[in-house]
């Protein structure tokens, strides 16, 4: 018996190893950052490469270098050239994603800068940029082109660096999923309430289930990038001001959809600092933020009901949870096709519902669930979600994810996988 043991010990260390060696073989422990131009309308987009460049740091999984939930409206794939094997996954969102289904977007064109970030290979490498077809729920290529990370066209210059605080530390970023505060709308002389904002954020993060489990598993950084001045746009109203990350309320026309198109200015920001994931904190009472999966979450810093947005958007951009509200306003025409599964883990349209929480269901659960009284605490399949009354369902009555209530077992469910997928453990 203890031969057996011992050789199943070694077994797991020898896998633990090859996991580790495999990127060192592959990859330098710093990033490649593909700024990269979405061009389209509503019935069509393409994508062009802007620029390259090296960064000094990849804080980002090292064994886990393939996505195993390849959530998203796009995706990047890295492969080895010299052997062809895939080498790097990762799914993302992006706001242009969403532009795409607006009134706009059927009489006009337009081009938005995004950025995505994979680890710097060592060799030759074909990168693959793809788009999920809203018909089909599959990818297909966009863009394929071959990267030399030798080339000198690949741009390592520094950028401008500021002071960093350290708001929480569990350890090496190698391990953790390194959280970053970007100060929107704060000057230089409001930069202690920015420190001050963080800390309570922090704090607020670590008291909601289920990132009150894994505390241990962050990192929590803030960048000091000052603004020309406090706020942020309010362009409904007239309002707009010089600040570092062009944000501002009104997306789409919405008045509480605070976002930014400038990722160029978010990832400048980051460069030279450990970063998994993006909080872009707003010097603001006004209700209002935003978040993209795997890009960045937005939201403000004083308002009455701060907390919950901060939390439920990063229930977006960290774990790629949907909205599960059907009630209120958006700009979305048809956002999601309801012939096909939605990629996000917290609703469905039924079509492969055992691709998601079925397994989770009480016996002899009704599909779908009423919701009334006798099922308001319970997990089954309630219709309304996804911006839509009928025909999308979601987990529970209440959820973060639509009225700002705590996260549902569903969502409790993605958020950990995330969380031990980004800091390398076993997806479980």
């Amino acid at each position: 018996m203890k031969f057996v043991i011992s050789l199943l010990i070694a077994a797991f260390s020898v896998t633990t190893t090859f996991g580790q060696s495999d990127f060192e073989r592959l990859f330098e422990p710093k990033t490649l950052r593909i700024d990269f131009s979405l061009i389209g309308n509503d019935k069509s987009q393409s994508a062009a490469i802007e620029r390259l460049r090296e960064e000094p740091i990849w804080s980002g999984p090292r064994k886990n270098r393939l996505d195993p939930f390849m959530y998203g409206g796009y995706c990047v794939k890295v492969y080895d050239k010299s052997s062809g094997n895939l080498i790097f996954s990762r799914g993302f969102n992006t706001l242009f994603e969403e532009w795409r289904t607006t009134d706009q977007a059927k009489n006009e064109t337009q081009s938005w800068c995004n950025t995505v970030c994979v680890p710097m290979p060592k060799n030759n490498v074909i990168v693959e940029l793809l788009e999920r077809n809203r018909k089909d729920g599959k990818f297909y290529t966009m863009l394929k082109q071959e990267i030399d990370p030798k080339s000198i066209f690949i741009d390592r210059s520094p950028l401008d660096e500021y002071p960093v605080m350290k708001a929480h530390y569990s350890g090496s970023a190698e391990s953790k999923i390194d959280l970053v505060f970007l100060p929107e709308g704060y000057t230089l002389e409001e930069m202690e309430q920015f420190r001050t904002d963080v800390k309570r954020f922090t704090e607020a993060l670590f008291s909601t289930a289920p990132f009150d489990k894994c505390k241990s598993d962050f990192n929590i950084w803030a960048v000091e990038v000052p603004s020309k001045e406090s706020g942020t746009d309010i362009s409904g109203k007239g309002v707009f001001k010089n600040t570092a990350f062009d944000s501002g309320f009104y997306t789409f026309g919405i008045d509480r959809y605070l976002t930014t198109s400038n990722m160029r200015a978010i990832r400048d920001a980051v460069w030279n600092v450990p970063c998994d994931a993006v909080f872009v904190l707003v010097n603001s009472e006004v209700y209002g933020g935003g978040g993209m999966y795997n890009f960045y979450a937005i939201g403000t810093a004083r308002n009455t009901h701060t907390m919950k947005v901060f939390t439920h958007e990063l229930g977006h951009s960290l774990a790629g949870l949907a909205d599960e509200y059907f009630t209120s306003s958006v700009a979305y025409n048809d956002f999601y096709d309801l012939k096909v599964e939605p990629w996000e883990p917290n609703i469905t349209t039924l079509v492969d519902f055992e691709s998601k929480w079925k397994n989770m269901l009480p016996k002899k659960s009704p599909i779908p669930t009423p919701a009334d009284k006798e099922h308001k605490t319970i997990l089954g399949v309630y219709e309304g979600g996804g911006y839509v009354a009928k025909g999308i369902y979601r987990p529970m009555i209440d959820c973060m994810m639509r009225n700002n209530q705590d996260f549902c077992p569903v969502c409790s469910r993605a958020i950990l996988r995330m969380v031990d997928y980004l800091t390398d453990k076993r997806v479980k």
